[in-house]
């Protein structure tokens, strides 16, 4: 993702970041992201269009950035093929994706997952590829404006591939080195082999995570007692990340219904409401539909889908949901603050190294099952 000159280190000395300590927005504040105000742009290849929510970026000290990434271009095409062999080095390891359209194939760790809405992955400093997404031939216009949600149903499935990724801190201010290009991949060996390095900076249990939308541990529990105003029952899916994320975040996505039908797939055990509201900084990205939010002055005002609302623990709070509409809150947690990020030199010190950074190999037998992803930094 980054290009700068190679450099030859035999002890580089790179094992954490030693740059400025990250700081969260302790304060009293409110920054929104509107859709209607965004842009898309192919920032890293061309295939990839983002949009970043810069707002709440800024205002949280630009300490975790959350973006879409919407597919545009087909596979096929020999700039738009399978991504090279890579990782990204985030204070913390911190990587999010949550696939909200189409249907990707992964190469993670010597293994592949084939994923789709509502799919939901921390790739914690793994090395990866990006093998396989679904192109629905719209024009671009047309491509950006179909329905994205967290539940895989057939018309979904068939768009072209969008997801969420959130990163701590930038990608522009961390290494993103390649390990294997494109040019020296062998289909027969490399997307078998596992690796590791001594980079990660994880925290303690920080480590890979994939929750299957249809998975026990993502079914929708009723949210009792809510203060979230709605003609429909509210429910809510824990994805599962604090514990994997080292306790850096944790994640919800809380919906409704369509009128006069089940859509969501659903526990009858209630949701945890602790859980649920931790935070010191809260960010909340509406992925269909409607919610209305308060703020601590007693403010209303609305959200639609694909905007974004980025503030202080205790700034603002989800007060209504209309029909059919899908959320996700991320709480930022303290133990971010932990963390530092990466110096311009450190950064272009690993990226310089590529794929001198890899400690051990290991080839799979089988690139289906067997040892979990990450098992080499045991």
């Amino acid at each position: 993702m980054n290009v700068h000159a190679a450099i030859d280190l035999k002890e580089p000395g790179l094992t954490r970041p030693s740059g400025d300590p990250l700081r969260l927005n302790h304060g009293d504040f409110v920054a929104i992201d509107r859709h209607k105000d965004t842009t898309y742009e192919a920032t890293y290849r061309p295939q990839a269009l983002y949009s970043r929510a810069n707002e709440g970026f800024h205002a949280n000290n630009e300490t975790f950035l959350l973006h879409e990434v919407a597919t545009n271009l087909p596979i096929y095409r020999e700039d738009t093929g399978p991504t090279d062999f890579h990782l990204h080095l985030p204070p913390g390891g911190f990587q999010l994706v949550l696939v909200t359209s189409g249907m990707f194939t992964f190469d993670y760790d010597g293994r592949f997952y084939n994923v789709g809405p509502g799919a939901v992955m921390l790739q914690s400093a793994i090395v990866h590829r990006q093998l396989f997404y679904t192109w629905s031939g719209l024009s671009t216009e047309e491509n950006l404006k179909t329905p994205q949600t967290v539940v895989p149903d057939a018309l979904s499935m068939g768009y072209s591939g969008k997801f969420l990724e959130a990163f701590v801190t930038d990608p522009t201010t961390f290494p993103n080195p390649t390990i294997v290009s494109p040019d020296q991949i062998n289909e027969a060996e490399t997307p078998r082999m596992a690796w590791t390095h001594a980079m990660h900076d994880r925290p303690e249990d920080g480590g890979f995570w994939l929750q299957d939308p249809l998975a026990l541990d993502a079914l929708f529990k009723p949210l009792a007692d809510s203060t979230v105003k709605s003609a429909m029952p509210v429910y809510v899916r824990d994805i599962g990340i604090e514990i994997p994320s080292g306790h850096l975040v944790t994640g919800h996505i809380i919906a409704t219904d369509p009128h006069g039908k089940s859509l969501l797939p659903k526990s009858t055990s209630g949701a945890d409401a602790a859980s649920f509201a931790k935070g010191e900084v809260v960010i909340y990205r509406v992925i269909r539909g409607m919610a209305e939010f308060g703020d601590s002055a007693g403010k209303t005002f609305e959200l639609a889908a694909g905007d974004v609302v980025t503030a202080g623990k205790n700034s603002t709070s989800l007060i209504g949901m209309s029909e059919n509409t899908q959320v996700l809150r991320l709480g930022l947690l303290k133990g971010m603050e932990k963390l530092r990020s990466w110096t311009p030199t450190q950064r272009d010190e690993i990226d310089g190294l590529a794929a001198k950074i890899i400690t051990r190999k290991d080839i799979r037998p089988l690139r289906t099952e067997g040892k979990p992803v990450g098992y080499l930094y045991a």
